[in-house]
């Protein structure tokens, strides 16, 4: 006798992916995610740019009208917080420039025999 599952519980990527939440929350979820991504980012280049999406959704909540006060004043202290290291971490990713043959794991011989 085969089991029966439900529609969904099949796995189907695209289905278990899809929500329905309210504004509030999925830009909640949206900057959550953001957060996680700049934490495992695997370089300068790309976690700029997140921390400056993660202040923009920050900022975006702390004025939402359906958060209560209390929430929206603690969201506006990370929006403070993620604005300092987006400072940090944009002339950090600016700098960071290097050689074309940097990225090699050894430099090709200046003379071939």
């Amino acid at each position: 006798m085969q089991p029966t599952f439900p529609p969904d519980a099949a796995g189907d990527a695209v289905t278990t992916e899809e929500y329905a939440l309210p504004r509030a929350e999925s830009l909640l979820a949206a900057t959550l995610a953001l957060m996680t991504g700049y934490v495992q980012g695997c370089c300068d280049e790309h976690r700029g740019p997140m921390a400056q999406k993660v202040v923009q959704h920050l900022l975006s909540l702390s004025q939402h009208p359906l958060l209560t006060p209390d929430f929206q004043t603690l969201l506006w202290n990370l929006h403070t917080r993620w604005l300092e290291q987006s400072r940090q971490t944009a002339p950090r990713a600016a700098q960071q420039t290097t050689p074309a043959d940097a990225a090699l794991w050894h430099k090709a011989p200046e003379v071939v025999q």
